[in-house]
């Protein structure tokens, strides 16, 4: 067992990191990785992607590279950019994960609609959804396309799912009708999320589990500015206050190569002091295909009781 440490009524931090890594799965794989890129299959789509982490050279050929159906060729903001269409793609294609159904999309922000690395988390949350023996009331805030939104819901959670922008709001309840979920008790909120944390603090909502995945910036409806290390404080703060006595979790995922996973516990420990449990911390990383090693995305804090 890992070894823990300890502050006076705040839950434990683990002091070893997890590496959560996600395997590929029928409709995603990491095919090859290496130089600065990522050849990656959605479905029967084919695309490379920058991943500045990805040091190392290719295990496979360049066949292989120059057949993908499409590259994204980033520009000086490594988000920004275009797709450079080689061979057909529709303007929309669905994938499944599970029970879930999701379409994919080539994105202007070189995505495509879904994080592939969070199949750890979603396989986690399942995993707390059947250790709580009821059903959850759950928020998801920054819920983008909504995937961990329709992974709880069909466990019979209750989910509100919120995000900033209309389009992948839009993009989600698209993907709730493709899931066949389009009648489960999902609450789709376009707002800021420190907002609305606030707004639900005040009429003394609470719930039982929270996911957050903020971007490093970004901009609300209303103009209203994020700034990740300016503002995560607060509003985890904030989500403490909404938790249920008998809360079931907390997962905090987070993309900045300046902010650790144990960084993200110790803000974690501090939020939730006064109650009881553990913080784990770690990566999020995608596994290759062919065996060799994965690719390390992101960071991760996550408390359960």
């Amino acid at each position: 067992m890992q070894g823990v440490t300890r502050l006076t009524k705040a839950p434990a931090v683990a002091t070893a990191p997890l590496l959560m890594a996600a395997e590929p799965w029928a409709d995603y794989a990491l095919l090859d990785s290496g130089e600065g890129r990522k050849l990656e299959r959605y479905g029967s789509i084919t695309v490379v992607r920058p991943e500045a982490q990805c040091l190392w050279r290719p295990a496979e050929g360049a066949e292989l590279w120059e057949a993908a159906h499409a590259v994204f060729e980033a520009a000086a903001d490594e988000d920004r950019g275009k797709w450079r269409i080689s061979r057909p793609v529709p303007a929309e294609w669905a994938l499944r994960w599970g029970t879930v159904r999701f379409y994919a999309r080539l994105a202007s922000f070189r995505h495509l609609g879904v994080f592939p690395e969070h199949a750890a988390n979603w396989d986690w949350v399942c995993e707390q959804a059947a250790l709580a023996r009821r059903p959850l009331r759950v928020l998801n805030l920054f819920g983008y396309t909504g995937i961990a939104s329709l992974v709880a819901a069909s466990l019979a959670a209750e989910v509100t799912h919120v995000d900033a922008s209309k389009p992948a709001v839009a993009w989600a309840r698209e993907n709730a009708e493709l899931s066949g979920l389009s009648d489960a008790p999902i609450r789709w909120i376009c707002e800021d999320a420190r907002r609305y944390v606030q707004r639900e603090a005040r009429r003394g909502s609470r719930y039982d589990a929270i996911i957050l995945d903020p971007p490093k910036y970004g901009r609300g409806p209303d103009g209203e500015v994020w700034r990740l290390y300016e503002h995560l404080p607060e509003l985890l703060a904030g989500c403490a206050a909404l938790l249920t006595d008998d809360a079931r979790f907390v997962l905090l995922n987070a993309y900045s190569e300046r902010f650790s996973g144990l960084a993200m516990a110790g803000l974690m420990q501090e939020t939730l002091a006064g109650r009881q449990g553990i913080i784990e911390w770690g990566e999020l990383a995608l596994m290759e295909q062919n065996g060799r090693h994965g690719a390390g995305l992101s960071f991760f804090a996550r408390w359960t009781p």
